[in-house]
């Protein structure tokens, strides 16, 4: 039961706007026969760390199928859910909410709904990693497929190493180990959220994800890699 005042909280924050350029409507476009945020609010829910699920969103239709999987709703305005929106803004508006309400979280776990691969097993250990490491983040990240040191950049016309030369002729293997955020999860807590402007600082852990979990739905192409992926683990 939920009682007025609740300290000690870890809240899933799940951001959904109504709004999506490049894919109209992609927070519940289907996938797999279900809407994409259903895949992230599930997981959310199945998490055994996890205390409160919320969706933060501007639209009624996302609010009433975050309610359907479960889910509390978090009324976000307008203004917030632009393309120009800064999402720690919209963490600090929840934040806000939820005390104003009664709940006051130290651990906030933003869970992006374009990230439908990541598992609740995955939620569960980054924020056990947060909870004992001495840090003010942990940052879901990948290695990528091609890494940065093998690079260019755009110089008078002319491709230009973005490193240093050396790294043209240096192995895969022994070039340097590199993180790339996927955009699954991001976990902190709303002092340091709120003083760093958002996850990001000197002090961030890594929690590393495979890439098949990694996928990040922002375009047609995206999505129909992770229909292939989904299916694939469907099928086994």
């Amino acid at each position: 039961m939920i009682t007025l005042f609740m300290v000690n909280q870890i809240i899933a924050l799940i951001p959904a706007r109504g709004g999506s350029k490049g894919i109209p409507r992609k927070n519940i476009k289907k996938l797999g026969g279900k809407p994409l945020m259903a895949y992230t609010v599930e997981e959310a829910l199945n998490s055994k760390v996890v205390d409160r699920v919320f969706v933060s969103t501007d639209d009624c239709e996302i609010a009433g199928i975050a309610k359907e999987l479960g889910a509390q709703v978090i009324n976000r305005p307008s203004t917030l859910a632009k393309d120009t929106s800064k999402t720690v803004d919209v963490i600090l508006h929840a934040i806000k909410y939820l005390e104003e309400n009664g709940t006051h979280p130290d651990t906030i776990v933003l869970l992006q709904p374009t990230s439908p691969l990541r598992k609740a097993e995955d939620i569960d250990s980054a924020v056990k990693l947060f909870l004992t490491g001495d840090c003010d983040s942990v940052i879901s990240v990948c290695e990528p497929d091609h890494s940065p040191f093998w690079c260019f950049k755009l110089s008078e016309g002319y491709l230009q190493p973005l490193f240093d030369k050396k790294f043209d002729k240096v192995r895969r293997q022994e070039l340097p180990k590199v993180a790339m955020p996927n955009g699954a999860i991001y976990i902190s807590s709303p002092e340091s959220i709120s003083k760093l402007d958002g996850f990001y600082s000197d002090r961030i852990i890594p929690y590393w994800m495979p890439p098949e979990r990694s996928i990040d739905i922002d375009t047609p192409l995206d999505f129909a890699i992770a229909e292939l992926l989904l299916n694939k683990d469907i099928n086994g």
